[in-house]
């Protein structure tokens, strides 16, 4: 009997195939299906294969370990728990650490209405605006600062951090992201703190009516605002707004996910994201 869980996730599976697939070709390995980007741009993952008649084993990911070790990427996986319920045994045999994250879905009933924060002013990127390139630019710095802090805590860490992260961060073309904003496919918030600029920001990655809200991040300075869910807010609302039905993230921690919670996202399940277990020192 199909649940409506099972009808979710899915829906989720699917997404996760797909959202890859515009800027990376796939490779397979047994189960699995590595996702290898094409040109620069942050490396991709393996995950299980859509179409796979039978589930991952220690040898599938050893052999994709040994990919990623030879193109030079990250040897990342990522599977939904409850899709893939057997994976993480095995991913842990293979040699891999496992991030259990919170996997929330919005409900658009309890989505908070827009209001104010004092001094602060969120926006979705226009991709026709002359600034686009510099706020494609600014949300990458601020997420690399505040991902390099994780957590909630404030911190003294901030806009100046941000600049030189900016001006260190290497040029991209940009006609890929402005083609997907264009399309609908990509939304980029910022939150702009006077007189600081940009202290927070996200993402969205739509495919069809599903889109995942990702990279949301605070510089430390500016935490315990309520920018994050702000954030979040405002690029849950435009994705409703543009006809998206369905509306997930994954939550980095317990007391992330209790941010998302005050942003109206409720936990379906758990999100895996795996990297090779770190070696005790001698």
């Amino acid at each position: 009997m199909t649940t409506i869980n099972d009808e979710l996730f899915t829906r989720l599976e699917h997404f996760y195939d797909a959202v890859p697939r515009d800027a990376a070709r796939s490779e397979e390995f047994g189960g699995l299906t590595l996702f290898v980007r094409n040109g620069d741009g942050w490396p991709f993952y393996a995950r299980p294969r859509l179409d796979a008649s039978s589930p991952p084993s220690a040898a599938d990911i050893l052999a994709v370990r040994q990919r990623q070790r030879d193109l030079g990427v990250p040897e990342a996986f990522e599977w939904v728990h409850e899709y893939s319920r057997d994976l993480l045994a095995i991913a842990r045999s293979a040699g891999l650490s496992v991030l259990e994250a919170p996997l929330m879905v919005l409900d658009r009933e309890a989505l908070p209405p827009a209001t104010a924060l004092p001094g602060v002013s969120v926006r979705i990127a226009d991709p026709a605006a002359e600034s686009f390139a510099m706020d494609i630019a600014t949300q990458r710095a601020v997420a690399s600062v505040g991902f390099s802090m994780p957590g909630t805590a404030r911190g003294d860490v901030g806009s100046a951090e941000r600049d030189t992260m900016l001006a260190e961060l290497p040029p991209e073309s940009l006609a890929e992201e402005r083609s997907r904003a264009e399309a609908g496919q990509r939304l980029t918030a910022l939150a702009e703190l006077a007189p600081h600029g940009a202290v927070a920001g996200g993402i969205a990655m739509r495919v069809d009516d599903v889109a995942e809200i990702a990279g949301v991040a605070t510089l430390p300075a500016a935490r315990r605002r309520g920018l994050g869910a702000a954030v979040t807010c405002a690029l849950a609302r435009r994705l409703l707004a543009d006809g998206v039905s369905l509306v997930f993230l994954s939550a980095g921690s317990e007391d992330i996910a209790r941010v998302y919670l005050r942003a109206g996202f409720r936990r379906v399940g758990t999100a895996c994201i795996a990297e090779p277990a770190a070696v005790p020192a001698p």
